[in-house]
């Protein structure tokens, strides 16, 4: 598929912001959606409504069909070695709660210690700090260096008898740098602590093979690798997920119900309380379909990449020698321009960027800043709006000098 023709799989790309041609540059916190995409949702909603596993009559079979058909599809794009590790969630923060708590529940005891990397978004931070508020347990941090690589390098000499778990993103939302994950997944087999992954950029970007990477817990969301909003996965090894607590109760998550107590229902429905997504999820499959058929185009990145970096005044976040490691994702700060000026600014233009601090508050602080631009391409964007953003962006530091 060319770009071109991809282009034309995404209906808002055809859309003008105040009479200019929307150029749509803030992917990594929502991709948008092809119609194709749009058509399954359609679909669903208009005909296919119907409760899931419960009923028998024969929508709710359709409907249990088409749930069940995404869990196979993801299963297979993740190499997930059985389906029934493939757990449903509303998104990424969904997955990371459930885990952190079921995890705690399981795993966490009092003084425990678990590491967290300098780089993670809120929703890679607060949930287990939540976790270990309630078991009184406590966070280390694996930094990041200037350049905003994770040094993994001090890995070994945080982890201690009572570290009991790593969580790092895949992929930095703001930092857009491919973190070794595999690496990481070797010492902490050596340790024999678990691994888990935020995903939600590295899916995206990346062919992700959970077996491959060695991690225990992979998480991401549908609405960022162009799927329907309120979709996300959270996959874990059978062994562990047999041994998490559920962190809802509810209908379809139990085997039996007594007054004395409940048992719970086996994998995955054990984690999935309540009506799901029956319209959402099975949005997933067209999703992975069209991901399958981009173009693999590193130009537009090299070129953003390299040009950002001639801007007087501008301090690209996120820099690597090796462009395979880097993500289409720029965050940067500009001298004497606020980052919220500027994308005011770029937005009259008809460019949509993501401003502020990116959900990445301990970042900002470690880089001494209190917000970012960023600019992050799919593979729809094209040479021409990677040239107009740019000129654009010199034009709008030009009007705050």
């Amino acid at each position: 598929m060319t770009t071109e023709e991809l282009r034309s799989c995404f209906p808002q790309l055809k859309r003008s912001v105040y009479g200019k041609p929307l150029v749509y540059l803030d992917n990594a916190a929502t991709s948008l959606r092809p119609q194709s995409v749009i058509d399954r949702w359609d679909e669903i909603s208009a005909n296919g409504t119907a409760n899931l596993h419960r009923a028998v009559h024969h929508i709710a079979a359709e409907a249990t069909e088409a749930y069940e058909n995404a869990r196979k599809v993801v299963g297979e794009y993740i190499n997930s070695p059985e389906t029934e590790e493939v757990i449903f969630t509303s998104g990424t923060t969904h997955a990371i709660n459930l885990a952190a708590f079921s995890i705690g529940e399981a795993f966490i005891k009092e003084g425990d210690e678990i590491i967290l990397g300098e780089g993670e978004h809120h929703s890679n931070i607060v949930p287990w700090q939540m976790m270990c508020r309630r078991k009184r347990a406590s966070i280390r941090v694996l930094p990041v260096d200037e350049n905003g690589r994770l040094q993994v390098e001090k890995l070994d000499a945080l982890i201690s008898p009572r570290t009991r778990l790593v969580s790092v993103a895949h992929i930095s939302n703001v930092l857009g740098l491919v973190n070794p994950v595999k690496s990481i997944a070797d010492i902490c087999c050596k340790h024999r602590i678990l691994l888990f992954v935020d995903g939600a950029q590295g899916v995206v970007h990346q062919k992700v093979d959970v077996q491959a990477l060695g991690c225990d817990f992979y998480a991401f969301s549908g609405h960022k690798m162009y799927s329907a909003p309120g979709t996300g996965v959270l996959w874990g090894k059978r062994e562990l997920l047999e041994e998490m607590p559920p962190m809802f109760g509810g209908g379809e998550m139990i085997e039996t119900v007594k007054w004395e107590k409940s048992t719970w229902a086996p994998l995955p429905r054990k984690f999935e309380a309540g009506t799901q997504n029956i319209s959402g999820t099975p949005c997933l499959i067209p999703a992975i379909e069209i991901i399958k058929e981009m173009p693999k185009d590193d130009d537009v990145k090299a070129y953003v990449y390299e040009e950002l970096q001639k801007i007087d005044g501008l301090r690209l976040f996120g820099t690597s020698h090796d462009l395979s490691l880097k993500a289409p994702v720029f965050s940067f700060y500009v001298e004497h321009a606020h980052h919220e000026d500027l994308a005011l600014i770029l937005d009259k233009m008809g460019i949509a960027l993501r401003s502020g601090q990116m959900c990445a508050e301990p970042l900002m602080d470690r880089y001494g800043v209190s917000g970012m631009l960023r600019a992050s391409f799919a593979p729809y964007n094209t040479m021409q709006e990677a040239e107009y953003f740019l000129s654009s962006l010199c034009k709008a530091i030009s009007m705050l000098k």
